[in-house]
């Protein structure tokens, strides 16, 4: 499996505190059946980015975990006014990998009538935006019909495998299963943080996807659309919604 969304660096974030848990969250994953992870730290309001620097922490971890699972580097990049001015100028410095992937976390409190037209002009851009977590989006959840829309012209659309399987609470589970039924779930992935509540596990969610949705689903949500983003490539599993 490949997990394109976790909070495994430690120290820059509310992800891992330490690295300790950071390699013990590695170890976790590794166990669970994830080959490759994307450490994808915050960029917004209360903490900065700073891609060089994060690299180095990805090579450091990587020393200390003897490069299982695999890591690369991208952002849980928050679609702000300071963040769409970065991105205009230096689109790949959030991107996963310097693919065309970026992960777009969007406000709990407002989601402005400009957005659309921003995710449209990113994919104009050739940037491949993925949405991350709208079925915990208090305003997603009260109008899913938008991811629809917004998967409709390209964009990816990533739910957590922790939704799934509950933890998140009854709203955040009917949404992400109503994005299953209309088939518009392109990507699961952790969303981890630590070791305790929000651990880097996604074999339970695939297991339940598999029974519910099929083999295929599961194997394309877990492993080959992920497979796909770290490498840069079209995804292979995107039903038209």
């Amino acid at each position: 499996m490949v997990d394109i969304h976790c909070h495994i660096l430690p120290e820059v974030d509310d992800g891992a505190r330490s690295w300790e848990m950071a390699v013990h969250m590695c170890h976790m994953a590794s166990r669970d059946g994830i080959e490759h992870m994307v450490a994808t730290p915050h960029a917004n309001a209360s903490y900065a980015y700073d891609r060089e620097w994060l690299r180095t922490l990805i090579a450091e971890l990587n020393k200390r975990t003897g490069g299982k699972p695999k890591l690369s580097l991208g952002c849980d990049f928050h679609l702000s006014y300071e963040n769409l001015e970065s991105i205009a100028k230096t689109p790949h410095r959030y991107t996963i990998e310097e693919t065309p992937y970026l992960l777009v976390e969007f406000s709990d409190f407002s989601i402005p009538p400009s957005l659309t037209g921003e995710l449209e002009d990113m994919l104009h851009r050739g940037l491949r935006p993925i949405i991350t977590h709208p079925e915990r989006n208090p305003l997603l959840q009260r109008k899913p019909e938008k991811v629809i829309e917004w998967a409709q012209f390209g964009c990816a659309v990533q739910v957590t495998a922790s939704s799934i399987t509950g933890d998140w609470g009854d709203r955040a589970k009917k949404s992400a299963k109503w994005l299953f039924d209309h088939e518009a779930v392109h990507i699961l992935a952790t969303d981890s943080h630590n070791i305790e509540h929000r651990p880097p596990i996604l074999s339970a969610a695939r297991d339940l996807v598999k029974r519910n949705y099929g083999a295929g689903v599961a194997q394309a949500l877990t492993a080959d659309n992920p497979g796909a983003v770290v490498n840069g490539q079209p995804l292979p599993y995107f039903p038209k919604v």
